[in-house]
């Protein structure tokens, strides 16, 4: 199949400046890297992402050389063929999770491991010192304080309370106060409980500003996780399910992969759900798949099984919002429900918020689609044109939706999510009974380690679409002294 790489033909009409001078130009400290922020608003910011292909959120000359040798331009800029090629599907193969490459600072990715998401984001245990439980929250609504005073009282922990959690970044004060508040209590656990309206990137980032300032090292210092719902009720209904929760015994495990095939020549989500059914199936577990294909992908490889449902999606700006009977029954008997492909707010993998099961009592829910813990107020520029060729609508998250349905623990980003490879270590260390906040922790620091974020780096200042501070949006929605799992 021929096709031309319209992302890329507009770059190779006439001659580029050469890579050295793009350093000499933007290179603004000098280092001989170039990140996001040094290309802000030139004619090579929408090409950042691009050249990243480590995703370290720095780019080195040999990396653009490497991406015009693709597209058959030289170092100096000049054309050296036309720009066309083959693209194909990337090789449909299902490697086992323990063949993944383990992705940290200084361990370079192929362009197939890079573009097919066939890696891991390394992470590693990191002690807290503190033995507490936190509540940290600025509700003042009492129906959202009395579920919060039991989730307390039941781990024997404190209640900070302060005016905006959203705002808290800005208030050096009032930071530096809670700051030594919190070295004083000596937490292990802190569940984060923002008001609706706080919830937003930068009060995440701030989170991350104050736990990774606890101590003298750049990471994370406490299990963090967020208490949120839409409502006080479903709200109410989430503390109390983590109080009566009962880990799931692998034995008990009932997992369920949804995964979005939208066109031919994309078919990772289909390859990561059919790793998570070989992975299962060796513990003895059978993984029902639900595929959902675009009408783009006529010739997109099918999984072969009882336990596998091909679907169609409506197309159109239209999302599935309902299963059939049978469908619908598999849902309600699963315990944990992982999903792979693009989405926006209100959209995970083809799948509306509309045809989430009504009933998803005491269920783990992890989504690696973009923006399925979208916040309804944002500190970030508007995204028109989402992955997957969408367009991002005003609507309720994923997530949200998920949690007020009863789901018990829930996985997402706020923003441009990196998918599998950082969803699956979350999932890894549930499954090996760590708690929620301990997985969460993980995640974070991993990817801070990766990226070498330092204090006072965690807070976008620079309004633009795709912060280097994207990667550290993750949410997780859970008790985060909760184990999901047990062995």
């Amino acid at each position: 199949m021929m096709i031309v790489s319209t992302s890329y033909v507009g770059y190779a009409q006439g001659k580029q400046p050469p890579v050295t001078e793009i350093y000499k130009n933007y290179d603004g400290n000098k280092d001989g890297m170039l990140e996001a922020n040094e290309l802000t608003g030139s004619r090579y910011a929408r090409q950042f992402p691009r050249w990243d292909v480590n995703g370290d959120q720095k780019v080195s000359p040999q990396e653009i050389v490497a991406f015009r040798k693709r597209f058959g331009i030289a170092a100096d800029g000049t054309l050296l063929r036309v720009q066309t090629q083959k693209i194909g599907p990337p090789k449909f193969v299902i490697p086992r999770m323990s063949e993944l490459k383990r992705l940290k600072k200084g361990v370079p990715l192929s362009r197939e491991e890079a573009r097919n998401s066939a890696f891991l984001l390394g992470t590693e245990k990191h002690a807290v010192g503190g033995t507490e439980y936190v509540v940290l929250t600025d509700h003042v609504d009492e129906a959202y304080l009395e579920s919060l005073q039991k989730l307390a009282a039941h781990h024997k922990g404190k209640i900070v309370r302060v005016p905006d959690l959203a705002l808290l970044h800005e208030q050096e004060e009032r930071f530096s106060k809670l700051q030594k508040q919190l070295r004083a209590i000596g937490p292990k656990y802190a569940a984060i409980a923002p008001r609706l309206d706080s919830f937003r990137e930068n009060m995440l980032m701030g989170m991350w500003e104050l736990f990774s300032t606890l101590d003298s090292d750049p990471e994370i210092d406490v299990f963090p996780g967020f208490l949120i719902a839409s409502n006080a009720k479903a709200f109410s209904k989430l503390i109390e399910q983590s109080l009566q929760h009962k880990s799931i015994t692998f034995k008990k495990l009932k997992p369920i992969a949804i995964s979005q095939v939208l066109r031919d020549t994309e078919t990772r989500s289909l390859q990561k759900a059919a790793m998570l059914r070989q992975h299962f199936r060796k513990r003895d577990l059978e993984t029902p798949v639900v595929a959902i294909y675009g009408k783009k992908a006529t010739t997109a490889p099918r999984l072969k099984g009882k336990q596998v449902w091909n679907l169609e999606a409506p197309g159109g700006g239209k999302f599935i919002e309902s299963f059939s009977p049978e469908l619908t029954s598999k849902f309600n008997q699963s315990n944990l429900i992982i999903m792979h492909g693009h989405g926006v707010p209100g959209m995970s993998c083809s799948v509306d918020i509309r045809g989430i099961p009504s009933n998803l009592q005491g269920k783990v829910l992890l989504t690696g689609s973009c923006f399925s813990a979208s916040p309804k107020k944002s500190d970030l520029p508007e995204i028109r044109d989402a992955p997957g060729g969408y367009t991002v609508k005003k609507r309720d998250a994923f997530l949200l939706r998920a949690i007020d349905q009863g789901a018990i623990v829930a996985f997402g980003h706020q923003r441009l999510s990196s998918g599998f490879p950082h969803l699956y270590p979350v999932l890894e260390n549930w499954l090996k009974g760590r708690t929620v906040g301990e997985a969460y922790q993980r995640l974070i620091n991993g990817l801070i380690n990766l990226k070498e974020v330092k204090a006072g780096d965690f807070v976008i200042r620079e309004k633009i679409k795709k912060p280097a501070q994207n990667s550290l949006l993750y949410v997780v929605i859970g008790d985060p002294a909760l184990r999901p799992f047990g062995k």
